[in-house]
């Protein structure tokens, strides 16, 4: 159990149109169970004890309702509500302008409403044990065989499955690297999978978290059946 003196500023990513759920606005704003999608991932770092403050990310004509969600549902760690970008990167990218130096960061889906608090202890104290871990990353083992295929379709190869994870969020790194990351993939006008894929340009070292299969990232109609 971790019992250490950091704390997570938690970045929430909400910048994202929603075009394959076809609803008209933002999935994260789709209500489930009476509350906006994001805003139930939101309570649960609002109750977390491992939470600083958080920035939202979102997009500029929705700044104003996520300002009025958070009011309604009392998210009162909600330090900044940041415009995003065309990009996820360069959504987080503009967060970070507003996180610490000296910090522990977090990024998550703001469309993964089965956020854990034990995914920020088990990070922060992996983090606080071995100085040599820059981020700490959510993922679960493949389920089903993968295949490697060409340009026309036709399998080239059977990888093991073993030596592959589907990654989640969310994802923790110690700030220095990661806003160091953001900066030479800027700079390289590089375009990342993910948050850890530029800290690893950069050398960073990764640890892997086995997390749960629930921790869905509600992107397309089927996937509200889960909910």
């Amino acid at each position: 159990m971790y019992c250490g003196d950091f704390k997570i500023t938690l970045i929430l990513a909400a910048a994202g149109v929603g075009k394959r759920m076809n609803l008209g606005y933002p999935k994260q704003f789709l209500e489930i169970s009476g509350k906006p999608l994001f805003i139930q991932t939101l309570e649960v770092a609002q109750n977390s004890t491992l939470i600083k403050d958080i920035i939202v990310v979102t997009g500029e004509d929705s700044i104003s309702f996520v300002e009025d969600s958070c009011e309604k549902y009392n998210i009162s760690k909600v330090k900044k509500i940041v415009k995003g970008g065309s990009e996820r990167q360069y959504s987080i990218g503009n967060a970070l302008e507003y996180c610490d130096d000296n910090c522990i960061i977090g990024i998550q889906d703001s469309v993964r409403p089965f956020l854990k608090e034990k995914y920020f202890n088990e990070s922060l104290e992996l983090l606080t044990l071995d100085k040599k871990i820059d981020g700490v990353v959510i993922g679960v083992p493949l389920k089903d065989t993968i295949k490697k295929i060409d340009l026309n379709g036709m399998v080239v190869e059977t990888p093991k499955r073993d030596e592959y994870i589907v990654i989640h969020t969310p994802q923790i790194f110690r700030s220095e690297i990661l806003k160091r990351a953001y900066k030479k993939a800027k700079e390289d006008m590089f375009l990342g999978t993910d948050d850890s894929s530029l800290v690893e340009r950069v050398d960073g070292k990764i640890k892997v978290i086995i997390g749960d299969y629930d921790n869905i990232k509600i992107t397309t109609v089927e996937d509200l059946k889960f909910l």
